[in-house]
């Protein structure tokens, strides 16, 4: 397995936060908010579902019907069907009630590099993405645009990034 590792470059690398194993690639919007949460709720519970609402209605803006998987973290889409498919992956972990790791949204992703792994460490469940769902690429801007005025109405915070 190593082996097909090394031929695509992948390189692997051990994180104290939750889940077993997950990717971070091209194609993928990766976001790490580093909040100090004493300033909004000292709740991760609510943090995670803060940051899924953010997902789940940026999404909407690109007519994708998202939702949360009961007792699952992260976005879904076919929550009603014997095979749901994660589009968006968190880890979150906190020290202090600052906040480390975060979400990566699948949106262009080859999701072939998903075919090794137990993504999360849930079986009997797909990975898809926003171009898969939607049989297109997908602005990459766009979906950043999204997510940032979905963050910023969900937590009510500006956000210092471009």
């Amino acid at each position: 397995m190593i082996l097909s590792y090394q031929k695509k470059n992948i390189e692997l690398v051990k994180t104290n936060r939750g889940g077993d194993i997950t990717f971070h690639g091209p194609g993928q919007l990766v976001i790490y908010p580093i909040l100090d949460l004493e300033n909004f709720f000292t709740d991760i519970h609510r943090y995670l579902r803060s940051l899924e609402d953010v997902v789940i209605s940026s999404l909407m803006e690109f007519n994708i019907d998202a939702k949360r998987s009961p007792g699952e973290t992260g976005v879904w889409i076919n929550t009603d069907t014997s095979f749901p498919e994660k589009i968006c992956a968190m880890g979150v972990r906190a020290s202090r009630w600052v906040t480390m790791h975060g979400l990566a949204l699948n949106i262009n992703t080859d999701l072939s590099y998903f075919n090794k792994i137990i993504p999360c460490g849930i079986e009997g469940k797909g990975i898809t993405s926003m171009q898969k769902v939607l049989n297109k690429k997908i602005s990459i801007e766009k979906v950043k645009s999204a997510i940032k005025s979905h963050f910023e109405e969900i937590f009510d915070a500006r956000l210092m990034f471009n």
